[in-house]
């Protein structure tokens, strides 16, 4: 039996050689074992995990350990794969089926405390890519598997210095043309996605995907924007597909979490669908990509969390960048289709989106955000308004043989004084007009 580590790990040590690299947000390490049996490692403490092909815990590190395999396609999509484990599997076998040259190395258990100086075994060139800043696949085998074009699309997002090998491209040009990514699961393709959003650079992810057609078939909303033009006083990069893309970095940079820059993606999905006779205006986008969203959501199965506060950016993010120029109640209508009185935490979520966008324009990366303070010190005003008092003296006015019409209009009598109340603090708080 041989142990090596192998992927992730050994790729992200060699790249640490380089003092420009930069370090990566987290660590893989995998293993393969090689010349060895399922009985044979559950002799040794291994517990069996893998569903479809042999993997196994460590009985005390608990990392994941495979049996060296192969893999035949037998059927489209994600799927349709036979694997084959056996002993007379050979490591270069094992890496010949991996997706990337530069994921497709391994060294010795021996040696695997410090892979940066261990003997690398790289049958296929990926430490030659690594330094040429290259993604390429390892053989034609990754045609087989459509999940591998959104992996090296995140992968771009990921290594944003990083090309992508001719070959590759072609490669995946072809795959979309053959229907492959017509038959990916919704779950391989959030997961995919969502890991592509979080990354360092997450355009790059979008830009690969277009490059080789995949985007159009996977995400159409935002395939079109590209070529969509937009007033050039409030968008100097005038297209709206470069303006999206800018947001997204923009969310990176400001480390936002993955239900805002998913909110992020969705906001402007309207404006691809706006009459070319109006143009460049995009008069009711907002409503238009709420409803393209809702599509979106729906076909890849968004969770919850994400798709409800792309839900309310997408609606909202026009109001809350006119804010500064609105009156107090103007602001606590803004405030309550947010529902911020309730989820103010979630509110901070759709503020730091609409700042993605605002910043996210050419000229404006460095520019401030004043409608988020302002926002903010709407919300603590509001928020401050006891509403118990205010239901007691409503409830309290009502004469004792009131008829019952008088007491069914109490809830909404009630919410009236509230609402006033809530009102009248922001115009104080921020000493604007009450209307």
């Amino acid at each position: 039996m041989k142990i090596y580590l192998v992927g992730g790990a050994v790729r992200d040590a060699l790249m640490q050689q380089d003092p420009t690299a930069t370090p990566p947000a987290h660590v893989d390490r995998d293993w393969v074992v090689v010349d060895a049996t399922p009985k044979a490692m559950q002799a040794q403490g291994y517990l069996p995990v893998g569903r479809d092909f042999p993997v196994f815990l460590h009985p005390k590190t608990r990392e994941e350990y495979a049996l060296a395999r192969t893999e035949r396609k037998t059927a489209p999509g994600y799927h349709g794969f036979a694997f084959h484990a056996e002993p007379g599997v050979t490591l270069e076998d094992d890496l010949a089926r991996r997706d990337l040259t530069i994921n497709a190395m391994a060294v010795s258990e021996a040696e695997a405390d410090d892979p940066a100086n261990a003997y690398v075994i790289d049958p296929y060139g990926g430490r030659r890519d690594l330094q040429a800043r290259v993604l390429r696949h390892v053989t034609t085998s990754f045609a087989e598997d459509p999940v591998r074009i959104l992996r090296l699309a995140r992968f771009a997002a990921r290594f944003p210095d990083f090309s992508v090998a001719p070959e590759t491209l072609d490669l995946m040009r072809r795959m979309v043309d053959h229907g492959e990514v017509d038959h990916l699961v919704p779950e391989r393709v959030w997961q995919e996605l969502s890991r592509g959003l979080m990354e360092q650079r997450p355009s790059r992810m979008f830009e690969v995907l277009r490059a080789c057609g995949a985007l159009v078939r996977l995400l159409p909303e935002v395939d079109r924007l590209w070529g969509v033009p937009q007033r050039a006083d409030y968008h100097p990069e005038v297209d709206t597909g470069v303006h999206l893309m800018m947001v997204l970095d923009m969310s990176a940079r400001l480390a936002a979490p993955l239900p805002v820059r998913f909110a992020c993606l969705g906001h402007d999905l309207g404006k691809g669908t706006t009459p070319a006779d109006v143009l460049p205006r995009h008069i009711g986008h907002e409503e238009r990509s709420a409803q393209l969203l809702r599509g979106l959501c729906e076909r890849w199965r968004v969770p919850r969390e994400s798709r409800e506060l792309a839900d309310v950016v997408a609606r909202e993010h026009g109001n809350v960048h006119r804010s500064t120029d609105f009156g107090a109640a103007a602001l606590l209508r803004l405030l309550e289709r947010c529902d911020a009185l309730r989820r103010p935490e979630r509110f901070d979520e759709v503020l730091l989106a609409c700042e993605c966008d605002a910043r996210g324009r050419l000229g404006f990366e460095d520019s401030t955000y004043p409608q988020r303070e302002l926002l903010l010190r709407a919300l603590a005003a509001a928020s401050a308004v006891d509403p118990e008092p205010l239901a007691a003296r409503v409830t309290a006015s009502l004469p004792d043989d009131a008829t019952a019409h008088n007491r069914a209009q109490l809830g909404p009598r009630i919410a009236q004084a509230i609402h006033s109340a809530r009102s009248e603090a922001v115009a104080t708080a921020l000493n604007v007009p009450r209307d």
